[in-house]
């Protein structure tokens, strides 16, 4: 893709506008809890120590507003001690003549590295830095300076304390996410009833275990019918794929076939009856008919014929999986619910002080130069920095506009970097000149900036998600109005504000033009992540058939099948964001693979992954006997996925040839046994994972030898 094409469509994405408003109650409650702290602040202090309450309180409030499973109170109170401290420092700082720089540097430095921890901790350093930036205007003394940070932390309670207070939705996030995995799962089925061999996203089930990581408080008050659903969705996934597979599954036409998808549709059915149940929170309605279930449950008569072997033993597994669902989620007799399906008590979420530990670690683990987030963290102390002393050198009285515009723009990817960037000057000349004009009209006292400010506020949270330049455009206007408590000509501060932003916003998308991360250079480590951790999840489910007494189901094959499906996503999202840089996509970029082969070899790696899951839809009873030689076989695969995932990384022909010989004497050995459903699945479930890997050798054994140089912009 051309740099044009590139910066076209990322603008296009950064403009567009959704029609679709955050919950209007939360908007308010977070609003009411900025005026909680503005008003009586500006009555008892002045409007200096309401400018460093307020922007107190409106981050805290925006750090409820991320995506994040954990208390908002929590998220509230962590945003308000990074604000307190930052506020503090920066007021510190900003009276030692160079001091303030480095600060600034190092904080936008750490601000960057949290990305490391995730998305809402990367915003919420990112906010902290913009408000050092506001709220330090003069050097002062260390007693002002813990003032306005107490005033910070206080504004960021006082949203804690009403969050608690004023509950809305508590169960909102969890119950969605919940309900996406199910909602995909019944538009799975529908796929599958026209492609058998379909995929299914992975994301919602990602996001779903992300929910479920509960905190002690969280796990007392949890409602009863969101325990055990989400297991119960896991074991759906494969029992859906072994029913449409005509491997292992209904015949690939004919009678059985359209048993097959009658079944699949009624599923699909009563999936969309659980997704609304589980979103609302209303009682569970079944569909008044839905024939295809109900022929593949025992007993059904004629019908169930039909279905034969291994697409039989789906159908009732996959019947009743739904059947446990429902109960579930039936409030009227809670006597049904199955309590041994799974443990209702949920994965524990470690309290707050002890996650820090973890995530020091996990920030530890970046600081490398060849880490993703390392790059951007250094880009982010760089950009940052420069923008400021360029406003100092330009002798712009508001000039921290520039470096704060940096801050805000700056994320890990280009796509993310550049939208934003273009949504952020956008919004913010908007804002600026809009609030600016209401301030030269009207002239308004300190009460009614005041109120606009808190009104502002309330529209930002409103419309969070509607897009980031029609958010930043009363994100503009608030600190317009704060800052207007404080004097100066409005003309000129505007004239000032706008050229800042845009001075910002020009050098944040230029440093990354100059020192970009690419992340098309980065696919083969994408693949050989994903590679490894599907040979890992092959390998629990051989040893779980040749050791079914052992538990490897629970403690081998889920852990493993949660590895491998985010493996997956984190390949799938890489390469959609490949897809926008403007970068060549060819041998150059990815190194050892051309295209076309980094193609075949993600296609094999699917292929392995979904031979898995069939084998995983039959894994046998504690009770049943094992199959020989299955655990053996299953480290042998390990084995050989982990060195093919080290090839790939390294630029090295894959070879599986000690594997297929292993294979074949394996499978020679089943061979002489009787006939038995447990070895006839294991043998057809190793041949497609023999063909799986057989597909990823091929694909990749023409590569080049010769070291290709790193990925180049195009142009450059």
């Amino acid at each position: 893709m051309s740099w044009f094409t590139a910066l076209r469509d990322t603008a296009k994405a950064g403009l567009t506008v959704d029609r679709s408003l955050t919950n209007p109650k939360r908007a308010l409650r977070g609003a009411v809890a900025a005026a909680l702290v503005v008003f009586p602040t500006l009555l008892l202090f002045g409007p200096a120590q309401a400018t460093s309450a307020a922007m107190g309180a409106f981050i805290a409030g925006t750090a409820t507003f991320q995506r994040s499973f954990r208390p908002r109170a929590s998220l509230a109170l962590v945003a308000a001690a990074g604000l307190g401290l930052s506020t503090f420092l920066g007021y510190v700082a900003v009276g030692i003549p160079g001091a303030y720089p480095v600060l600034l540097a190092l904080w936008a430095f750490g601000a960057g590295l949290a990305w490391a921890i995730g998305p809402t901790a990367g915003v919420v350093a990112a906010n902290t830095l913009a408000v050092m930036m506001v709220v330090v205007q003069l050097p002062v003394s260390v007693p002002t300076a813990i003032e306005h940070g107490l005033l910070c932390s206080v504004g960021g309670a006082v949203q804690a304390l009403v969050v608690t207070l004023w509950p809305i939705d508590s169960w909102r996030a969890q119950r969605d996410a919940l309900a996406d995995i199910y909602a995909g799962l019944g538009d799975y089925a529908r796929r599958l009833r026209h492609d058998p061999v379909a995929q299914v996203d992975p994301e919602p089930f990602i996001v779903g275990r992300q929910a479920a990581r509960l905190t002690a408080r969280q796990a007392r008050r949890r409602p009863p019918e969101l325990r055990g659903l989400r297991t119960i969705a896991e074991r759906i996934r494969p029992a859906l794929a072994a029913l449409a597979d005509p491997r292992v599954g209904a015949a690939e036409e004919g009678p059985e076939r359209d048993r097959a998808r009658e079944v699949l549709a009624a599923a699909a059915e009563v999936l969309d009856a659980l997704t609304r149940a589980i979103r609302s929170g209303d009682p569970l309605r079944l569909p008044k008919d839905t024939p295809g279930l109900t022929l593949a449950r025992p007993g059904s008569g004629s019908g169930e014929d039909l279905l034969r072997g291994g697409a039989r033993r789906s159908a009732r597994r996959l019947s009743g999986l739904l059947g446990r669902a429902a109960d579930r989620l039936d409030r009227q007799d809670r006597g049904t619910v199955q309590t041994r399906t799974e443990p209702t008590t949920g994965l524990r979420r470690p309290p707050l002080a002890k996650v820090a530990p973890a995530a020091l670690a996990t920030v530890g683990r970046q600081l490398h130069r060849h880490s993703a987030i390392f790059h951007h963290a250094a880009r982010m102390a760089v950009v940052v920095t420069s923008a400021y002393l360029a406003a100092r050198l330009l002798r712009i009285e508001h000039g921290y506009w520039a470096p704060m515009t940096t801050a805000m723009v700056m994320r890990p990817d280009f796509a993310q970097t550049f939208s934003r960037g273009v949504a952020r000057v956008a919004g913010t000349a908007a804002g600026v000149l809009l609030s600016t004009t209401v301030v030269q009209l009207f002239d308004p006292g300190d009460w009614v900036l005041a109120v606009l400010a808190v009104c502002c506020m309330g529209l930002a949270y409103l419309t969070m998600r509607t897009g980031y330049a029609v958010t930043t455009v009363a994100i503009s206007s608030y600190v317009v109005f704060l800052l207007g408590l404080q004097p100066g000509d409005p003309v000129r501060l505007a004239v000032d504000r706008v050229s800042m932003t845009l001075l910002g916003g020009f050098i944040a998308l230029a440093a990354y033009a100059l020192f970009p991360t690419w992340q098309t250079a980065r696919l083969p480590e994408r693949l050989a992540e994903w590679l490894a951790s599907a040979g890992r999840y092959a390998a629990a489910v051989f040893t779980a058939y040749g050791d079914p007494a052992g538990g490897h189901a629970e403690q081998d094959v889920r852990p493993a099948l949660l590895d491998v499906r985010e493996a997956r996503s984190e390949m799938l999202a890489a390469l959609d964001r490949a897809e926008v840089e403007p970068v060549r996509h060819d041998e150059q970029v990815l190194r050892e693979l051309s295209r076309k082969q980094f193609d075949k070899a993600r296609s094999a790696v699917g292929m392995l992954d979904r031979s898995t899951v069939l084998l995983e839809a039959h894994l046998p009873g504690e009770d049943a006997p094992p199959v020989p030689g299955a655990a053996a076989f299953g480290e042998e695969l390990r084995d050989a996925t982990a060195l093919a995932a080290a090839a790939v990384l390294l630029g090295q022909d894959v070879d599986f040839t000690l594997l297929r010989e292993a294979h074949r004497t394996w499978d020679h050995q089943l061979a002489g046994l009787p006939r038995d459903d447990r070895i006839d699945v294991t043998r057809a479930g190793a041949r497609l994972v023999m063909q799986a890997l057989t597909e990823l050798e091929r694909s990749v054994r023409t590569r080049q030898r010769a070291a290709r140089p790193e990925p180049v912009p195009l142009g450059a």
